[in-house]
């Protein structure tokens, strides 16, 4: 009885965004030429034959005239203020003055379409990032404080894993010391499985966004977030779930010693699944150059695992072996 009286709900992505349209309406409030450009396809010579490709993908649908829906106005709407399900979901990037949100110096909203636009949020946003004053010894003085190619993962995340049907609107926040990038809606995965579970919320959005080449084939990206986050030497990402967003941090550069307990344990934790992803294990060693520690201050290293495996954030891969010197460990849910 229950399958009978269970309300089927439609996915937000095949909602209609706006109907009662001509073909010539469909090339006025989306940039049909952007999806062919992406999907590196030679544009139609006709306006019947794009729509009918609009129609094949879902973007578009025919019941008495064209409809567009939610994913094909969501991703390739020319202004997003075109379509009232959507005016909400434009992306916005805010630059405070310090550490707080007091005093705005600038924003940004994007309100192209996620397929059109997103080069051009991520541009702007990396544009606004400060050069690192002091930074590790494996980078050059000039580069900018935060890798760009980690902003653009967090960021095009943040995208396709938005909860659509929650109100609200992925943000990007730019503090002196940190960056904040945020969606509505709780994640399918716990924060501490999100290098290595996918689970896409939008299926079609993630899956177009892919085949446009905006995203990896598989998994969502952090491991490449978190490969740069080493390679510059930076505290851990910080992922937090509360008042149905998620948002993730990514914090400037701290010396090893600036860094509480706290860091060291979810760097060393986020080391060991970006390893284990890798198909590799983490040992002292690897441990060692991720923090840039001498090897004749081992034992720090050694205190750093010692207080991930009482966290329960990592195990060692082989118990019964009795050399600590070469002990690899893995994630706990490995």
């Amino acid at each position: 009885m229950n399958k009978i009286w269970k309300k089927e709900t439609t996915p937000f992505e095949k909602e209609i965004a706006r109907d009662n349209l001509t073909a010539s309406d469909i090339t006025r409030y989306l940039s049909t030429e952007t999806y062919f450009d992406l999907m590196k396809l030679p544009y139609p010579s006709n306006q019947k034959s794009v729509v009918n490709k609009f129609i094949e993908e879902g973007l578009v649908i025919n019941n008495k005239g064209f409809a567009i829906t939610n994913l094909g106005a969501i991703l390739f709407a020319k202004n997003l203020k075109d379509f009232e399900s959507l005016e909400r979901k434009t992306p916005r990037v805010i630059v405070y003055k310090g550490k707080n949100k007091i005093e705005t110096e600038r924003e940004f909203i994007e309100t192209k379409g996620y397929a059109i636009g997103l080069e051009g949020l991520v541009t702007w946003t990396n544009g606004q990032l400060p050069a690192n004053e002091e930074i590790g010894k494996a980078l050059r003085t000039e580069t900018r404080m935060y890798p760009e190619i980690a902003i653009r993962e967090l960021i095009t995340n943040a995208l396709i894993h938005q909860d659509l049907a929650e109100k609200g609107f992925p943000m990007i926040e730019i503090f002196s010391d940190r960056v904040e990038i945020s969606n509505p809606g709780t994640p399918l995965v716990t924060p501490e499985r999100f290098i290595d579970a996918y689970l896409a919320r939008n299926d079609k959005l993630a899956d177009m966004m892919r085949r446009m080449g905006f995203c990896e084939e598989k998994g969502s990206g952090m491991d490449k977030v978190i490969f740069y986050n080493e390679l510059y030497q930076l505290p851990p990402i910080n992922v937090m779930v509360a008042e149905r967003r998620t948002r993730v941090t990514i914090y400037s550069y701290k010396s090893l010693n600036n860094l509480d307990k706290k860091e060291r344990v979810w760097a060393c934790y986020q080391h060991a699944c970006l390893k284990y992803v890798s198909n590799e294990k983490m040992t002292n060693q690897s441990l060692r150059e991720r923090f840039k520690i001498e090897d004749q201050n081992a034992a720090i290293a050694s205190r750093i695992i010692r207080d991930a495996l009482t966290e329960n954030l990592i195990k060692e891969d082989n118990p019964e072996k009795k050399s600590r010197k070469f002990a690899c460990y893995i994630p706990f849910w490995a």
